[in-house]
């Protein structure tokens, strides 16, 4: 279907881009590896011992355009077929769990876009925007582009450099495994580090976990299982959350914080498969690997920082705080808050510091939906496929003062129990990272049955 309703893309400009434009899915799927080594490598030590006699080649500019826009392109509009009202059933609607109406080339829960793309190579490190960070009248020509396969064209508008040179976390553990320091981030090759930022699509399924259509109630499981923040709105003091656990409606923080990483890590490793596949499409190397050292890339590539003490990561107490400060044990605990460069706020979650509190927060983001003429649900249908826009979105229901008010006391807990949101790592977090390159042949040659490759 979706093919019927898109346009024959304009002839392909370049054989780079013939290739990775027509290479067969299932083939790319059939040859799909983790290829490691690259021209101008080194592997030291074991039966598989070799090394390079090339010099490292780094990918050109059209190369890594097209993985840059496998991985997030820019790609149209969501189609946002869901019930934005209940209609005749009851607890049937709540579609207004949607963020935005612009698709790239990976899915993403609640269509929120969480995940940044860093770009890393010889010459320097790239920020490569998200479909929010450009102005609504900008995206109608990126979607052309893209369907025209000017895949160069648009990595130059999509991407802003944020450091000269490559940039690299400490070589050693816990930064990067002993597997890895041969291969990872070296000379030559392109480094795509996802880092994802959590605490949009927090607020909006906190906003929809304590509507009406859902009411969930949340339990602290690190302090007793107290009600976290949202004792008031509980159905036994008259509110409208299901606090009795046999009804199946009450979670933990920690619950809550899983479901979050986990949706935001599925809409990263879309990226990691996609760069996977275009690279094989090309006849590149590369291969996923570790990059979740919970400040480490955000430190290499110059984020704004905090140092939140420990005990206040943990939620401690008066008495355990002053027992890890007299063994001294409460060291302070990095935290990334935001990225910044030259006065611009590139990357800017919704906490402290860029706002004075949660509460503040927390309906910065309802504004950022619903604003309107500006809100993402209420833009007067310009960003959507919908042949009358604005009459859909006017019928998008907007949040109930008490869900509101429900997520502010919840959000404002958490950032004073633990001293930053999310509770369990701040706003912005790592996993994997993709590294693609030229492979040396020779060492698959040397080592490897030529059909089983």
């Amino acid at each position: 279907m979706g093919a019927l309703m898109k346009p024959a893309p304009a002839s392909p400009s370049s054989p780079t881009v013939e290739n990775a434009s027509t290479y067969p899915l299932v083939q790319a799927l059939l040859h799909r590896r983790s290829r490691r080594f690259a021209k101008g490598m080194r592997l030291n030590g074991g039966p598989l011992g070799f090394a390079s006699a090339h010099q490292p080649q780094p990918l050109s500019l059209e190369e890594e355009a097209i993985l840059a826009f496998a991985a997030c392109g820019v790609t149209g509009y969501g189609l946002a077929d869901l019930p934005f009202q209940n209609g005749d059933g009851p607890e049937s609607g709540s579609g207004n769990i949607l963020i935005h109406f612009i698709g790239r080339t990976v899915a993403s829960g609640d269509a929120v876009h969480a995940v940044t793309l860093f770009v890393l190579n010889d010459d320097g490190v790239w920020l490569l925007k998200r479909p929010q960070d450009y102005l609504r009248g900008e995206i109608p020509s990126l979607v052309e582009a893209a369907r025209a396969h000017e895949f160069a064209a648009l990595y130059e508008k999509s991407r802003v450099r944020i450091a000269d040179g490559r940039l690299d976390v400490p070589r050693t553990l816990p930064y990067v495994p002993p597997f890895n320091k041969w291969s990872a981030n070296l000379p030559g090759t392109t480094y795509f580090l996802p880092i994802n930022e959590l605490t949009a699509l927090y607020i909006n399924i906190l906003l929809s976990a304590f509507s009406e259509d859902f009411g969930y109630f949340i339990l602290d499981e690190r302090c007793g299982f107290q009600p976290a923040g949202i004792a008031r709105f509980a159905r036994r003091r008259g509110g409208p959350l299901h606090d009795d656990p046999t009804e199946g409606r009450v979670a933990t923080i920690t619950f809550m914080e899983t479901w979050l990483y986990e949706f935001t890590s599925f809409e990263q490793g879309q990226m990691l498969q996609n760069l996977a596949l275009m690279g094989e499409s090309m006849g590149l190397g590369g291969f996923p690997h570790f990059a979740a050292h919970p400040f480490g890339w955000t430190q290499a590539l110059n984020f704004r920082m905090e140092d939140v003490p420990f005990s206040h990561t943990i939620g401690a107490g008066p008495l355990k705080t002053w027992l890890l400060n007299l063994l001294q044990q409460n060291q302070p605990i990095p935290t990334a808050v935001g990225l910044e460069r030259n006065g611009d706020v590139l990357l800017k979650p919704f906490c402290p510091p860029y706002y004075r509190s949660m509460r503040e927060a927390v309906l910065a983001f309802v504004n950022y939906k619903y604003g309107t003429g500006r809100g993402t649900l209420r833009d007067g249908g310009a960003a959507t496929a919908w042949q009358d826009g604005s009459t859909v979105q006017a019928g998008i229901p907007q949040y109930s003062d008490q869900a509101i008010e429900a997520t502010i006391a919840y959000c404002d807990y958490v950032y004073r129990r633990y001293g930053r949101f999310p509770a369990n790592s701040g706003p912005f977090r790592t996993l994997l990272a993709y590294q693609a390159h030229h492979l040396d042949r020779d060492f698959y040659e040397t080592f490897y049955k030529r059909e089983r490759v």
